[in-house]
């Protein structure tokens, strides 16, 4: 029958066997025990476990005191105690920082820190609206129509003017942005569509709204800058449309209007920059088309949120249309594809120019007798594809005028062909007149 259980303290170990086996009574059995590894203590390297202070007294014949472990606390047999250390010391253990750790650690740190910069940035991207590209490139397809028209027959546009106006409606476009959402905080805050937007949600203080539209509209400043005084200036009287865009919902129900207006202003600006001024005959209606097509698209747009707005008092078209939405907006493609066919005509433009018009027309005709107001994502859908819409258009002006330049070519051929046959007739007439005489 074994005892009493013993200290496993790290130091040895010892059992007592007794009344249970005649042939060693009382006898003392030590067993030594080995220091484990299993304690770690980062903040130093030697540590003092147990400061224990006993009274020693001296045992006969014995080397290691009988212990009883009671619980948690060490306690040492009170009949027989041996003389212990005044202290207890693990032996020197190595930390668990190891380079290893401190690597990833600063692994983490580093991702820890990238996090919270693209959490930093996300809001002014969010605010910019560039998750959403959609409305950058509807701002520069009137750029890049008025470009590739104004170009000289058999040549491509110009790809530097393209991309400036690139970077320009990129950054224009998120101006614009800005400044709806800060006229709009209070309105956007009661749309479901719009209540997670940076400056309602508090991640963007107005001022730091403020602050950052200065920076975007410098880089725009310098982005016209590259082009001629006339475009300067004609650029620069954009920004009153620019600014007072956000507040036509609030008085009219055409605020469409107030926005084709102002996102269709590359349609002037794209052929004074190539060309030094306007030519109104050619750039007029290309800029009514797009005001008509903005109108369209805008209008679809609108319908996602009709019904808050209608709570909150807020105009669009949507609301003015109503249920004969898709007859409006059927005559404002109609007026659209007639001012797209003047402005060719007046460029005398080629039959991709008017392939691409057609496409367009079929285009827009299918998307509006497909429409479900009442949806939004149907609308959603239907917005985004107007931007096959502009590229249909661009694509038709490039080949239309790279055509230009063989149609041209075989009209002079065939006036130079008509003009030299009566000179041909004459001296054959001449010679045979010449051989009968002598």
């Amino acid at each position: 029958m074994i005892g009493r259980s013993v200290w496993r303290g790290g130091v040895g170990s010892s059992i007592t066997f007794f009344h249970g086996w005649p042939w060693s009574r009382h006898s003392h059995v030590v067993r030594p025990m080995y220091p484990k590894r299993t304690i770690c203590f980062p903040l130093s390297r030697n540590i003092t476990l147990f400061p224990i202070r006993l009274p020693a007294r001296p045992v006969a014949g014995r080397r290691f005191p009988y212990t009883t472990n009671l619980g948690h606390k060490l306690m040492l047999h009170p009949r027989e105690v041996e003389s212990i250390p005044n202290n207890i010391s693990v032996l020197n253990v190595r930390s668990i920082a190891s380079d290893n750790s401190d690597k990833t650690r600063t692994t983490r740190l580093e991702r820890k820190e990238a996090r919270t910069w693209q959490q930093q940035i996300s809001p002014y991207a969010r605010l910019m609206r560039i998750d959403r590209p959609i409305g950058s490139w509807l701002l520069f397809w009137p750029c890049g129509w008025s470009i590739a028209l104004s170009t000289p027959a058999g040549c491509w546009p110009d790809p530097m003017m393209l991309g400036l106006f690139g970077v320009g409606a990129f950054v224009m476009r998120g101006a614009g942005c800005t400044i709806n959402d800060l006229w709009d905080r209070d309105i956007d805050a009661k749309v479901e569509r719009t209540r997670n937007r940076p400056l309602v949600s508090g991640e963007i203080a107005p001022f730091d709204a403020v602050v950052f539209l200065a920076g975007q509209l410098g880089v725009g400043l310098l982005v016209l800058l590259q082009l001629n005084w006339y475009s300067i200036l004609l650029g620069a009287s954009s920004l009153g449309l620019v600014i007072v865009y956000p507040l036509m919902k609030r008085v009219t129900y055409w605020p469409q209007l107030m926005l084709g207006a102002t996102f269709n202003w590359g349609a002037l600006l794209g052929w004074s920059a190539t060309q030094g001024s306007v030519e109104w005959s050619a750039c007029l209606p290309l800029y009514v088309a797009g005001i008509c097509w903005t109108i369209v698209y805008d209008t679809i747009y609108a319908h996602q949120d009709k019904v808050d707005d209608l709570i909150i008092g807020i105009k669009s078209t949507a609301l003015r249309f109503g249920d004969n939405t898709k007859l409006w907006l059927s005559g404002f493609t109609a007026a659209m594809i007639g001012n797209l066919l003047t402005a060719g005509l007046v460029c005398d433009q080629t039959w991709p120019y008017y392939t691409s018009i057609g496409l367009i027309g079929a285009h827009l005709a299918h998307q509006i007798h497909s429409l479900n107001i009442h949806n939004p994502k149907d609308c959603a859908t239907k917005f985004i594809s107007n931007h096959q819409v502009g590229f249909l258009l661009f694509l038709g002006i490039v080949l239309g005028t790279l055509y230009k330049k063989n149609s041209e070519d075989r009209t002079k051929g065939s006036v130079t062909g008509s003009s030299s046959n009566p000179s041909g007739q004459l001296s054959a007439t001449v010679t045979s007149a010449r051989n009968i005489v002598v």
